[in-house]
């Protein structure tokens, strides 16, 4: 057997020549395990990825290497589909608070592991810690006895899920490398894969506050994502959703609840509403729940009965929160000060800075930029007006929400430009760009 030598993998990535499935499982062990490869070492085979890229067959073994590098999990004792969804990270993206419980109520196990937001994007774990009470610190037996008894829970994610990503995201994160699509692929595939879901719905945004700035390379990072869940058994279907506006109208983590609640209350009509629905009649679909149409009849009883209202505080309560927030919404937490930006002409919003608009969120104290940081639940952004919208001038476009008055000057002056209003009607943009499945993978 060759000598596994890291500077090898280094300059052959370096200089475009192909690395091999024993190299790449050799250099991902190197990350966890005795001898450790130094992380000056693997900084600079980041950075050579990055500039040089990875084939096809080098991206799934990355992925796979991965995925095997800690625990994989298997749901076989549920005697259900069990189904993931995952979003690429977006602004007021609180759809898995939405889709998890209609998923819940139609029959689908969604045992679901989340993380924290930081920077301009939110993450679902600050949002449901933002209910009093809500703990994601889920020992394993009480997760599995959770998504048994009421069909999904959420918790933090475990270390020992692809722990040799939570490596290389972190150095990814100080060394400039985290907008390559192979790496990108990689990090999220083989924590989706090591999670043991049958079905993968990933949720592809594209636009100024995504990773992803243009279909190309959305769709892309999309047909690499459903190759490895093809290599590796799994059905998906990725979604490429528009994120040159936010999603819904709240950002922040009590702000977002709030809206996911009145979604589940029946709002289906909403641009959010709607969005959910048709993302959870795509999973019922997976699961082999029906026709498309069938499907999407399935998930709106599940709201409009009430029955994926009831899965959400039974999730709440057995998380140790207070499941009266869904019937009184004065619960949840709202920062003291507000002030309403106001359009300064007249005309139709034409344009919305995504991520100007999640930055200004983390200056009023609804994000982080570091993980260290702390953050404001009731801090954040309601919006007014959305894309597509007619305004006179001195109409309210947002209301901010924060602690301290020089927050809000703060995020006010940053704001300035972020919407754009033209004085004709923009054209109207599906939320839903394109859909992509398994069977498209090659």
């Amino acid at each position: 057997m060759a000598v596994f030598h890291v500077n090898d993998c280094i300059r052959k990535t370096k200089q475009g020549i192909p690395l091999t499935a024993a190299e790449i499982g050799a250099l991902v062990r190197g990350i966890t395990k005795e001898p450790l490869i130094p992380d000056y070492q693997l900084s600079a085979w980041l950075m050579a990825v990055c500039l040089r890229g990875l084939t096809d067959d080098e991206t799934a073994a990355l992925t796979m290497a991965m995925r095997d590098s800690g625990q994989t999990m298997h749901w076989d004792m549920l005697g259900g589909p069990v189904a993931d969804k995952h979003s690429t990270g977006g602004v007021g993206d609180k759809t898995t608070l939405i889709l998890a419980p209609i998923a819940a109520a139609c029959g689908i196990f969604m045992p679901k592991m989340s993380g924290r937001g930081l920077g301009h994007t939110g993450g679902t774990i600050d949002k449901l810690e933002s209910i009093p009470g809500f703990s994601t610190a889920l020992a394993p037996e009480a997760f599995l006895e959770q998504v048994k008894k009421i069909g999904f829970a959420v918790a933090m994610q475990t270390g020992d899920l692809a722990p040799a990503d939570k490596k290389l995201y972190a150095l990814r994160d100080v060394t400039e490398t985290v907008d390559s699509i192979p790496l990108i692929c990689a990090s999220i595939m083989s924590k989706k894969l090591a999670t043991g879901a049958d079905h993968i719905l990933l949720d592809v945004k594209v636009g100024s506050g995504a990773f992803m700035k243009n279909d190309e390379d959305a769709a892309e990072l999309a047909r690499l994502m459903l190759a490895a869940a093809k290599a590796d058994g799994r059905d998906c279907t990725a979604v490429l959703t528009d994120m040159d506006r936010p999603l819904g109208m709240n950002i922040g983590n009590a702000l977002e609840v709030l809206e996911a609640l009145e979604v589940l209350d029946g709002d289906t009509e909403s641009a959010l509403g709607a969005f959910c629905v048709t993302l959870a009649a795509e999973l019922l679909h997976m699961a082999g729940k029906g026709t498309k149409e069938a499907c999407r009849a399935q998930a709106l009883q599940a709201v409009q009965s009430g029955a994926a209202m009831e899965r959400f505080a039974q999730m709440i309560a057995a998380q140790g929160g207070d499941p009266r927030v869904t019937e009184n919404r004065s619960l949840l937490p709202v920062s003291p000060c507000t002030r309403t930006v106001k359009a300064e002409r007249g005309g139709w919003i034409a344009a919305m800075q995504s991520e100007q608009i999640g930055r200004a969120s983390v200056l009023l104290g609804a994000g982080r930029m570091t993980k260290a940081d702390s953050i404001d639940p009731g801090a954040g952004i309601r919006l007014t007006a959305q894309y597509g919208d007619k305004v006179a001038q001195g109409d309210p476009l947002m209301t901010l929400y924060a602690q301290k008055e020089s927050q809000l000057d703060e995020a006010e002056a940053f704001l300035r430009g972020a919407v754009s209003i033209a004085e004709t009607e923009p054209e109207q943009r599906p939320l839903i760009r394109k859909i992509y499945s398994t069977g498209d993978a090659t």
